[in-house]
């Protein structure tokens, strides 16, 4: 399999011979090698490069081998990189101790036998290759799940079409019940493939389908609605509701109606026979937060609690009777998490009670759509550089919403392109992996120029060490209502008029 990106040595050794010496008994194809003279200089190239991995020198001036190991292991982007130590030292076992207990995998003494160097290192390119075909195939799994899911929706929809068809049609009691069974499986497949696209979102696209667009939306008014919506499939459950306090909040109502829908049939259906659902909306708990609580009579088992909102769960030893994919609570968490809060559960088997909070963030005071513009009343521009389909559109329907123009790139060149355009875009939203030409590459060509160096640079990952130092940095897991909160941040003045 070809690797969609060379792995990474970084070879760190104050004398420059023996990083000639290193990489030349390194060198071989798919392996880049990255030399320091100084752990100044390692760190440095540690920020902006991912390294499989560190061969570093004991014996440095400044900053010996052992301070850079601690350095290393103090950060969250670099305290996984293996290290082996190379030192002309003696093989004092303190030393060695002191060695291992900064985080090295490994010593070599100098002289250095080249096989010996050579085998260890192939141990570690051997280790990267495996990790990217286990990562590429994972990912094609989940575009496969997302396809297949994607193509099946419209022969399932042409198979239920025709059943209700038929349904008008016929008038034998025998072959209307068949009928009837066989809408019922088809809108149960319908649901499962749902799922699945959803699943390929939240894995695909850091979960941003989950609220593709904001708006004020009232959650009392959305759990009613959920409510009625459920009480017509299931007029014999009895469920009451009652709302506290002002309850708007800033979020997408579709996949909000999702939430609370999943949420209040589970409780339908794995509550004590007879007993009631009770759904409480409480604004006035918080001026930061509304609370969603929906409970039922039943216990869920203590040892499933952990485990309850992960993907695909035990099936087979939960609590699920509705023959599902054992995806609908991931499905809520997601949902609450694209909308920056939460979903947590409690459950007594002493008072057999369930209790499934949604907490999320009250709407804030911040100017409508129309005010997103710049002083001359045209819309401000914003860029989207992604490699991921899934994540383009979803932000560019997001920030349109928002009354931006939305432009997105796939790749480090289609964005130069754009970006040294006239007029330039005012703010943009950049991926650092990329293909063709990475994030990194764009940034620096951008603070080449001094025109360009003046767009403000947004950059959403999980490790904010390795960002340019300059942009605005929004953490992973990646959250619609953040990322939209920064940019408007750029133009504090124009959300107050």
């Amino acid at each position: 399999m070809i690797i969609s990106a060379p792995a990474k040595f970084l070879l760190v050794d104050d004398t420059e011979q023996n990083l000639v010496a290193l990489e030349a008994l390194l060198r071989r194809d798919g392996l880049e090698l990255l030399k320091a003279s100084n752990g100044k200089d390692a760190l440095e190239l540690l920020l902006v490069h991912e390294v499989a991995l560190a061969l570093i020198d004991v014996q440095m001036p400044e900053m010996d081998g052992f301070e850079l190991a601690e350095l290393m292991r103090g950060a969250e982007r670099t305290k996984h990189v293996p290290i082996i130590f190379v030192t002309a030292g003696s093989r004092d076992p303190h030393r060695v101790f002191k060695g291992y207990e900064t985080g090295a995998v490994d010593f070599l003494f100098k002289p250095i036998d080249p096989h010996m160097l050579k085998t260890k290192a192939d141990v570690f390119f051997e280790l990267y290759r495996q990790r990217q075909e286990l990562s590429s195939s994972l990912h094609l799994s989940q575009m496969f799940v997302g396809i297949l899911g994607h193509d099946l929706r419209n022969p399932l929809a042409a198979m239920l079409t025709g059943a209700q068809l038929l349904t008008r049609q016929l008038s034998d009691e025998k072959q209307l019940r068949t009928l009837q069974r066989m809408t019922s499986a088809g809108k149960r497949m319908t649901d499962m493939i749902d799922q699945l696209l959803d699943l390929t979102r939240a894995k695909l696209a850091d979960g941003l389908g989950f609220a593709r667009v904001r708006r004020r939306v009232h959650v009392g008014e959305l759990v009613q609605r959920t409510v009625d919506e459920l009480r017509g499939a299931h007029p014999e459950k009895e469920v009451m509701v009652e709302s506290l306090g002002a309850c708007t909040s800033s979020g997408d109502a579709d996949r909000l109606l999702q939430l609370f829908s999943n949420l209040i049939a589970n409780a339908f259906h794995h509550g004590v026979g007879g007993s009631a659902v009770s759904v409480a909306v409480d604004g006035s708990a918080s001026d930061r937060e509304i609370l969603v609580r929906v409970r039922n009579k039943g216990a869920i088992p203590a040892e499933l609690l952990p485990s309850l909102f992960d993907p695909f769960r035990g099936r087979q030893r939960t609590l699920s009777k509705s023959g599902g994919l054992g995806l609908g609570l991931f499905i809520c968490q997601q949902i609450a998490l694209a909308h920056g809060g939460s979903v947590g559960v409690e459950s007594s088997e002493g008072t057999g009670t369930t209790i499934f909070t949604v907490r999320l963030p009250r709407a804030s005071a911040s100017a409508s759509a129309s005010a997103r513009r710049a002083p001359q009343g045209t819309a401000r521009t914003v860029l989207i550089v992604d490699d991921d389909e899934h994540i383009r559109d979803s932000l560019r329907e997001a920030f349109e919403e928002e009354g931006y123009q939305a432009l997105t790139a796939a790749n480090g060149r289609e964005a130069l392109a754009v970006i040294t355009r006239e007029p330039a875009p005012d703010v943009i939203i950049l991926d650092l992996v990329l293909p063709v030409m990475d994030g990194d590459q764009v940034y620096r060509a951008m603070q080449a120029d001094p025109l360009l160096a003046k767009i403000p640079v947004i950059v959403s990952t999980l490790d904010p060490a390795r960002d340019p130092t300059g942009v605005t940095v929004v953490p992973k897991p990646l959250q619609l209502h953040r990322l939209i909160d920064a940019v408007d941040a750029l133009w504090p003045e124009e959300r107050q008029r």
